[in-house]
């Protein structure tokens, strides 16, 4: 078999032009009403869900943590009566304002698990304070969380549940349990709502969620809490109760300290004020009844001495009690007390540190201990620390205890040595000086208690929060979620990426050839000519006929000589890969596109399986190849004139033989086409299609040329892998391809547009026959 002659201009295509973005763009524009339907639809859900979603605002306000090291006034007195000491921790107070105990506070305070709404359009309203009536859950049971309540008020004293009738304004027992529906005066039109009670826990974890809660900065004590609602007055009243429930709840910690203190002073205070009454009776008495109105001198000087030294032993006594009290606090027998005893009358700087340093970790464990479970590493940590400031307190207990111990002493002996003094004082001054003495020492002791509850009382009721605000809640002024704008452009790209993806889907699953592109990709053989769809299966090509369909045969009819330039191609061989391609079509055509050029050609209907032409002709097929092959005609009697064209003759099959194979290798087609070459200039062969049949092969051996028909979104894409198979390994002499039946109106126009004009030639595609000529003769 000779091998084929290929021009460079059918060699393979340039990869580098694959991709045709106006191709591309045009190819989905084709498809505009597709486009245009999806958009409308798409706006459309868009107006339904604009109507059905109630815009978000967001709701934000903000909190200073005070830190209470800096600063003086108010917060320095505080500090000096060793009442607080603690430096609030941005991100504990964060938590703490995120925990549950707040939040459920405020979800009870504000009835926000209870929600009142109603329809308005398509949208369902929160009546959020606006309500016509309310609903007081006096003693609730289950059934009332598991549906809504569809309320209806028929009239000023009665209303409808659920289609049950219940009175306003009256406690009642339903199946929701013990109930009241109490009318509030508000929106009076408003006649039906729906009433969801919902669990207490779900509300608060749904707010809790919500909740935004940060620092303004890193090197900042501000925090900015915000959250979206539907409603701006809830957002408001639910951040503003959020702040006000931690300042209560931070106040009440620092209030514990004072008011444990308070309560020692007023203990000992009960106890001095019956001592002091006892010893001032007892003055009383003695004067009386020993007629003393007043002591000498000497009497006067010891009772100052012995006055000054028996209020420093007191005062000793006094700091010995406190240390004792702190030491049972340490030993673990404070009575279940986690808060430090008061440190009056104590000035030791150690001690006072470490209280305070003791004081402030019993504080912060306790707020930890809201969040966290107590066998969390947080709390263990607070503990371990607790642990080793106690066993550090208990060090500068002892110290201070033997220090005291020492003190004492001293005073004791001291007063012995008074009390020897005194003895040498007539007996009844010295007797007065006695109770004189206790009588001062009494007195000395409550006046110092009694100074030190006024400072207490006044730190008691001085106490300010651990936060100010800064900025009270507020609505931003346009809505943050469900923004018309937005959602609609949204709506508008999902309408128009919509027909992209349905139309990129349809395509990936398309295994038929639809462009040129995807038979240039898969095989080299060279495409001769492009021929549109025809509505009718017949001769359309005249000598005076110009459209489409003709100028495109004649195209095919030009690009024969560039198939085989230095041959001379007399027999044109016409197969595809499966019955249905045109092949019949595009060689009855190319025949009288010939005949035109005043070439005599003939066409042979050798499809001996599924003849065609002579249909398409109205010829007779009553004697035709069959009858010549077998031997039982002449040449002459089978050959038939094609009606309306003076060189154009056919030879139509003929009946159908039952073995069509054995009549083409065993019959006289050599001595046929023999004859034909002598008698006409060109020979059309209509073949069979070779992937059903060999027949094609066969015949191949007497064709100069093979033109493969390919149907636009008719043939498997899998068979350009055979046809470039047959191309490579040379089956076919002169291999060309032909693109058939190309379908303009079904969105592929954008590649297959044609336009002819008579001043510079017509043109097909993208190449002028012009511009192939050039190229092959370059």
């Amino acid at each position: 078999m000779s091998t084929p002659s290929i021009d460079p201009f059918f060699s393979e295509p340039d990869k580098l032009t694959d991709f045709n973005l106006k191709a591309t763009v045009l190819k989905y524009v084709a498809y505009w009403q597709w486009f245009t339907i999806s958009m409308i639809a798409a706006l459309g859900v868009a107006y339904f869900f604009m109507n059905t979603q109630n815009p978000e605002y967001a709701i934000r306000t903000s909190i200073m943590i005070k830190d209470e090291k800096k600063g003086l006034g108010q917060d320095e007195l505080m500090k000096q009566l060793d009442i607080f000491g603690s430096n609030k921790v941005v991100e504990n107070e964060i938590e703490v304002l995120k925990s549950y105990t707040l939040m459920e506070k405020v979800i009870k305070d504000l009835n926000l698990n209870i929600v009142y709404s109603h329809v308005d359009g398509l949208r369902q309203v929160d009546l959020y304070k606006q309500s016509p009536i309310i609903i007081d859950l006096i003693q609730p049971n289950d059934a009332i969380y598991a549906e809504p309540l569809e309320v209806k008020i028929l009239n000023k004293t009665s209303v409808e549940v659920n289609e049950k009738e219940f009175p306003l304004n009256k406690i009642i027992k339903t199946q929701y349990g013990i109930i009241r529906f109490t009318t509030t005066g508000s929106n009076p039109a408003i006649t039906h709502l729906t009433v969801a009670v919902k669990p207490l826990n779900a509300q608060v974890e749904k707010y809790l969620s919500i909740i935004n809660i940060e620092a303004a900065s890193k090197m900042s004590s501000v925090l900015n809490i915000s959250l979206s609602t539907p409603v701006p007055q809830k957002g408001k009243d639910l951040l503003n109760k959020l702040v006000e429930e931690y300042n209560i709840a931070s106040i009440a910690d620092k209030n514990e300290v004072a008011r444990i203190t308070l309560d020692f002073i007023e203990e000992r205070l009960k106890l001095i004020s019956g001592d002091l009454s006892t010893v001032e009776k007892n003055v009383e008495d003695f004067k009386t009844r020993e007629g003393i109105t007043d002591i000498s001198a000497e009497s006067k000087l010891f009772l100052e001495s012995v006055k000054e030294n028996d209020a420093q032993l007191n005062q000793v006594k006094i700091q010995q009690s406190v240390l004792n009290n702190i030491a049972d606090y340490v030993r673990g027998k404070a009575n279940g007390s986690n808060t430090v005893p008061a440190t009056l009358g104590i000035s030791d700087p150690n001690l006072l540190k470490t209280i305070e340093q003791l004081n402030e970790l019993e504080l912060k464990r306790k707020s930890a201990v809201k969040l966290v479970r107590s066998d969390n590493p947080i709390i263990i940590g607070y503990d371990e620390q607790i642990q080793s400031l106690k066993l550090s307190l208990k060090d500068i207990l002892i110290t201070l205890n033997n220090s005291l111990n020492i003190t004492r002493a001293k005073l004791e002996n001291e007063n012995a040595r008074m009390e020897a003094v005194i003895r040498t004082v007539p007996r009844k001054e010295r007797q007065l000086v006695d109770i004189s003495r206790q009588q001062a020492i009494k007195n000395n002791l409550y006046l110092f208690l009694l100074q030190k509850r006024e400072e207490t009382a006044l730190s008691y009721a001085s106490t300010v929060p651990d936060s100010r605000t800064i900025d009270t809640a507020r609505s931003s002024t346009k809505p943050v979620k469900i923004i018309s704008r937005n959602i609609y452009l949204l709506f508008a790209l999902l309408g128009l990426l919509f027909p992209v993806v349905v139309i990129y889907i349809i395509e990936l699953l398309n295994d038929k050839i639809t462009t040129r592109k995807e038979i240039e990709r898969q095989t080299q053989a060279p495409i001769m000519g492009e021929i549109s769809l025809s509505e009718q299966n017949s001769l359309i090509t005249s000598k005076n006929n110009r459209s489409v369909l003709a100028e495109q045969t004649r195209s095919l009819r030009t690009s024969l000589s560039f198939l085989a330039p230095k041959t001379k191609l007399k027999s044109l061989l016409f197969t595809s890969s499966i019955s249905g391609e045109g092949k019949s079509f595009v060689s009855l055509n190319l025949g009288a596109s010939l005949s035109l050029a005043n070439k005599k050609t003939i066409i042979l209907e050798l499809d001996l399986r599924k003849p065609k032409l002579h249909k398409y002709l109205n010829l007779n097929n009553s004697t035709g190849l069959s009858n010549y092959l077998a031997g039982y005609t002449s040449l002459n009697e089978i050959i038939q004139k094609v009606p309306g064209h003076d060189n154009y003759f056919i030879i139509t099959a003929g009946p159908l033989p039952p073995n069509p194979a054995e009549l083409l290798m065993f019959g006289s087609l050599t001595e046929l086409f023999i004859q034909l070459r002598k008698d006409f200039d060109y020979i059309i062969i209509d073949a069979p299609p070779i992937g059903l049949v060999t027949d094609a092969q066969i015949l191949a051996e007497q064709a100069d040329a093979t033109l493969f028909v390919i149907r636009h979104n008719y043939t498997p894409k899998l068979q350009l892998k055979r046809l470039n198979e047959l191309f490579k390994e040379r089956r076919f002499k002169n291999f060309g391809l032909v693109f058939n039946a190309i379908n303009e109106s079904a969105r592929y126009g954008s590649e297959y547009g044609y336009g002819y004009g008579y001043g510079n030639g017509y043109y097909i595609g993208n190449n002028t026959v012009e511009s192939r000529t050039e190229k092959v003769r370059a």
